[in-house]
């Protein structure tokens, strides 16, 4: 159905509309045209993700200039893909009224584990395998002996994806991860770094909590986004827990035991190649300032280089 909010035309994909949505669209748009914060309310079941998303891109479709990307960040794979799917439908909804005036990018971004199509990468067990599996094949000095010993193997998605260069992007449309990786198995190229390197340029962009609230991830993925973006916290009585766990550290003793051997051979292989350089203690804090940290890593002593 198709219906004014004031003067927005808002496309709605079904042929009926619950009150309580349409008066949340109709604050959510007088929100956007405050260009304010908006902190909304809807019981389970009610549809706030189509509502929502109904009202936003037919805002962005009736005023162009007014939005330039919408980002939706939602706790879990399972609800990234129920609201890339909600959009597909409200895409293709808008097109059938719109033609390709309707025409957009929208796309989700999530882990390598949720997008990689590499069989001996995959495979892992866990997300950190996954990880851990794919820089093993991709990191640029890993490349770099690559190309002196083709023995050194490397991921073929990644490298085909490098060689397409500019030609490696999405054409118009909504992809789910699932679409991702079936366009990356097309095309043979990887679905991780062509979706990555496309979140600049879609005009929607569903990603999880962290790629915006944890400061090292949102360093990498999304320190590019415009200021002008409209972003949306999906169940956001979650954002505390997220913003703990993302600013939290954890070091148990195992993790302080390896890293003093990571430093001492490190220290040592320095002092094999470079013996010129002259290693500095600097002078430790008091004991008392920092008991526990003396008490779990007394071996660790921190190195200057000095020339």
């Amino acid at each position: 159905m198709k219906f004014q909010i004031e003067d927005v035309t808002v496309y709605f994909p079904y042929d009926h509309i619950y009150p309580e949505q349409h008066a949340y669209m109709v604050e959510l748009k007088r929100a956007l045209d405050a260009k304010g914060h908006c902190l909304l309310e809807m019981p389970t079941g009610t549809g706030k993700t189509i509502a929502l998303l109904s009202l936003i891109t037919s805002y962005a479709l009736s005023k162009p200039s007014s939005l330039v990307k919408l980002l939706y960040c939602t706790r879990t794979v399972h609800e990234m893909e129920k609201t890339l799917g909600e959009l597909k439908l409200l895409h293709r909804y808008q097109r059938l009224h719109l033609g390709d005036a309707a025409r957009t990018l929208a796309l989700g971004l999530s882990s390598r584990k949720n997008l990689c199509i590499n069989p001996a990468v995959v495979s892992a067990e866990n997300r950190d395998s996954v990880d851990a599996g794919c820089r093993k094949l991709t990191a640029s000095w890993v490349r770099a002996l690559a190309v002196e010993n083709p023995n050194i193997p490397t991921c073929q998605f990644y490298e085909d994806y490098e060689k397409a260069a500019s030609d490696a992007v999405l054409p118009p449309g909504v992809y789910t991860l699932q679409d991702l990786r079936a366009f990356g198995k097309e095309k043979g190229w990887c679905p991780y770094f062509l979706a990555r390197h496309m979140v600049q340029f879609a005009n929607v962009v569903v990603y999880s909590y962290q790629y915006l609230l944890d400061p090292k991830v949102a360093g990498i993925i999304s320190k590019e986004m415009q200021r002008e973006s409209v972003v949306v916290f999906d169940e956001a009585h979650n954002i505390d827990n997220v913003c703990i766990e993302a600013l939290s550290v954890s070091v148990r003793r195992q993790t302080l035991e390896g890293a003093t051997r990571n430093l001492n051979k490190m220290t040592q292989e320095i002092q094999r190649v470079y013996p010129q350089l002259e290693l500095v203690k600097p002078p430790f804090l008091p004991a008392d300032l920092v008991p526990s940290m003396l008490q779990i890593g007394q071996s660790i002593s921190p190195f200057v280089f000095k020339h």
